[in-house]
């Protein structure tokens, strides 16, 4: 079963590298250079000056999950999906920061996990803009700088 799932992880990673690396236009090298050095420290800014508030959304969310479906079961549900897999995404990158520091493989696979999960958010919710704008630039971006990473 695992080998699997990782199977197929691994065919959709050869898939957008095919289409985002290989058949698109390629991000030029000094700007690649920009983000793998800025990025990991635009990330970890981000996520010291939004945990308080995400943590305090996630409690909030906790105490009103309840209450998100008197708005009808879909309300509730995309509401509850939202706390769940932007918890999941926060998790992901906040692990992944150490390593963007030391260009890790590793680190590179949590973010693109990452964006795989922000994109199963935005499909589950049919947040149609998001899923085609801010997940397909995430990854363009991510399998751009991908060489990078060892």
């Amino acid at each position: 079963m695992s080998s699997d799932y990782k199977g197929y992880l691994k065919q959709l990673e050869d898939f957008l590298h095919e289409y985002l690396v290989k058949k698109a236009p390629a991000i030029p090298p000094n700007i690649k250079n920009a983000i793998v050095k800025f990025a990991p420290w635009a990330t970890l800014v981000i996520f010291i000056i939004t945990l308080p508030i995400v943590l305090a959304v996630f409690g909030l969310g906790a105490f009103f999950a309840p209450f998100s479906f008197l708005g009808g079961v879909t309300a509730g549900t995309n509401y509850i999906l939202t706390i769940v897999l932007s918890g999941i995404q926060l998790v992901l990158e906040g692990m992944a920061i150490p390593g963007l520091f030391q260009k890790s493989r590793g680190a590179w696979n949590l973010v693109y996990y990452s964006a795989l999960v922000g994109a199963v958010q935005n499909i589950a919710t049919f947040n149609l803009g998001g899923l085609v704008i801010g997940t397909l630039l995430s990854l363009y971006i991510l399998f751009q700088v991908r060489e990078h990473y060892k």
